[in-house]
């Protein structure tokens, strides 16, 4: 009996490769379908075949009027007075009000210790009162000094006098021949003699006079100006009390109570919140556009306020310029914190007479190149050219006219086609 094999099984296998074939029929179909996709896109674009629903949509009609020309801005609210209080000596401090009260103008906030201070004003003032003294003394002595040269005028003037007598009677005896001529001159010489002591008697009283008011004015200035020493150290003195300077609230207090601070040290602020103003954080873009006395609107909550730019800062700090705005007629809106957040819009300038429509997305999609003006059920892309912007509305200075209608908003569903059929 013979053993069969596996030779009826065996199956011949063909060396082509089918499945080649139908991966290339496959990618010629695929290359021909995205064709027909792009070709229909093609067509779609310039034949306005896509289509947008027009509730989806923004538009505005084109109109001549005045465009004014502002801007949004954010800010804070912030003291316009809010004075910063030192130490002027190195010294203790120590507080009798803390942050958040209300103050009185004149009311002692915090006092300063300095022991340093208080001796220095005792040491002052005993040398004044030894000045005073001083001063004193040089008085009597001066009065004593014009006493005696007093004395000696007069007496120098009774000898005169007795002088004058003794030579008319010698005289009337030399003449009378009583007298020898001897005794006449003598007379004549003690005569000369008084009128010389008497004037020098008179000239030295004088000068003792001046010469003692000049002591009295010199001890009487050095006084006066130990006592101006003494004022200024109690001026000194009653800085350590630190008062209030006008009414308001502590605002905050920089250092530590009983702290040891030198020095001209800040140690608390005071704020005024009956004067409140408004700090604006204006971008770059703006600052050649700003000016004083500009108009602002200050959006507080539901409530509108006006108020004019009262200074710019010189500088950009992070891209920005900060403004001061105070508000019109000194009328503060009632309810305003201190630090609270607002918005503003600056009034910049306004342009009477011009093609403006509404502002929209449209402006930064297409860099204000062009827009899609809405003609019956279809839009079509047009080139414009626009000038100034405002928060609400933009100018249009070339490729519009009154009465055109512009797709403001929801340009981004366009494709950048060049016409799109319009829905409703």
């Amino acid at each position: 009996m013979a053993i069969r094999d596996t030779s009826g099984q065996d199956v011949r296998v063909s060396t082509a490769q089918p499945g080649r074939g139908r991966r290339r029929l496959l990618l010629i179909g695929g290359l021909a379908a995205l064709g027909l996709v792009l070709a229909f896109g093609v067509a779609a674009r310039f034949t306005g075949s896509r289509s947008v629903d027009v509730q989806r949509l923004r538009i505005a009609e084109v109109t001549r009027g005045t465009l004014v020309r502002d801007a949004s801005v954010n800010g804070r609210v912030v003291a316009a007075v809010s004075p910063t209080l030192y130490s002027p000596v190195a010294a203790t401090v120590a507080f009798e009000k803390r942050a958040g009260d209300t103050v009185k103008k004149g009311e002692v906030i915090a006092r300063l210790i300095s022991p340093e201070l208080q001796s220095e004003l005792a040491r002052e003032r005993s040398t004044l009162q030894q000045l005073e003294a001083q001063s004193g003394t040089a008085r009597i002595a001066a009065s004593r000094s014009r006493l005696d040269a007093k004395r000696e005028a007069d007496e120098a003037a009774i000898a005169l006098q007795a002088a004058e007598r003794d030579l008319s009677r010698i005289e009337r005896g030399f003449k009378g021949g009583a007298l020898a001529e001897i005794d006449y001159l003598r007379a004549q010489d003690a005569l000369k003699s008084a009128q010389v002591r008497h004037r020098n008697a008179v000239r030295a009283a004088q000068l003792t006079g001046t010469s003692a008011g000049f002591s009295v004015q010199t001890s009487a200035e050095e006084a006066q100006r130990q006592r101006l020493v003494v004022a200024e150290m109690q001026r000194r003195v009653a800085e350590l009390e630190v008062r209030a300077p006008m009414d308001g609230v502590i605002g905050t207090t920089l250092v530590a109570d009983r702290a040891v601070v030198p020095a001209n040290t800040a140690i608390l602020t005071v704020v005024d919140l009956s004067r409140l103003e408004v700090e604006l954080e204006v971008p770059e873009t703006y600052a050649e556009d700003l000016g004083l006395g500009m108009t602002a609107q200050v959006q507080i909550g539901a409530t509108t306020a006006n108020a004019t730019i009262s200074s710019i800062s010189p500088e950009v700090v992070n891209r920005q310029v900060l403004a001061r705005v105070r508000f019109a007629d000194s009328k503060q809106p009632p309810g305003l914190r201190q630090n609270q957040r607002v918005t503003a819009r600056v009034l910049i300038e306004e342009r009477p007479n011009v093609l403006m429509v509404e502002r929209g997305p449209f402006v930064d999609q297409g860099g204000g190149r062009y827009a899609y003006f809405v003609d019956g059920d279809s839009a079509a892309k047009r080139p414009i050219r626009v000038g100034a912007t405002s928060i609400s509305s933009v100018e249009i200075l070339d490729g519009a006219k009154p009465g055109d209608r512009i797709v403001v908003a929801g340009t981004d569903l366009f494709g950048d086609a060049e016409k799109i059929s319009l829905s409703q």
